[in-house]
């Protein structure tokens, strides 16, 4: 599980709770249940704002411009958060011509599976890992190889994008296929030696 997706159930579960505390606490003293003593209002017949209370910093020149940019800053946090929830960092499909002039559709997660299966077979990459990004017709890639510390990195950048990378491009009959490749040495935890 990824760190966003880690805040983002963290975030939603805070929300939903202090919603269902707040909406169930108004519901049941709406209902005639006694109000708690750390409740703001009295009981069923008080209303949330009265005169007083929602007009008591109406004269204040700062208090409308707060109260505006105090919204607006929640409601673009709120937009930002949609977006980034909603926005697919992964493509579900590939767009492979079959040249009869139709297509056919090669599933992402299949191209990242072949590419980083062999991408493992290859001498000194100890894992590999793949993320298949783009456009239909226009995917890149995002790779890790984490390398033995034996390795040449140049050397294993080399034989990556002859073999499995040209691989999975002429596989999917691809024109191109944009990579990011990024290269780490494995971290082996040491060895008590007696």
């Amino acid at each position: 599980m990824t760190v966003n997706t880690t805040v983002n159930r963290v975030l939603l579960a805070l929300a939903g709770l202090v919603l269902f505390v707040l909406g169930g606490s108004v519901l049941a003293i709406g209902l005639g249940a006694p109000a708690p003593s750390w409740w703001l209002h009295d009981g069923r017949n008080d209303v949330l704002l009265d005169d007083a209370e929602r007009t008591r910093w109406r004269d204040e020149g700062w208090w409308w411009p707060v109260v505006i940019a105090g919204l607006a800053v929640v409601v673009l946090l709120c937009l930002w958060w949609l977006v980034s929830v909603l926005r697919r960092r992964r493509m579900s499909e590939i767009l492979v011509p079959t040249g009869d002039g139709e297509g056919a559709a090669l599933r992402g997660r299949a191209l990242e599976h072949a590419l980083a299966e062999e991408a493992d077979r290859q001498d000194g990459v100890a894992d590999a890992r793949v993320l298949l990004a783009g456009r239909r017709g226009t995917p890149r890639t995002r790779v890790v190889l984490l390398l033995e510390p034996h390795v040449d990195p140049g050397t294993a950048l080399d034989t990556f994008t002859a073999g499995p990378l040209t691989h999975a491009r002429d596989a999917a009959a691809l024109p191109a296929l944009p990579s990011e490749v990024r290269l780490r040495a494995v971290k082996h935890r040491p060895e008590r030696v007696t």
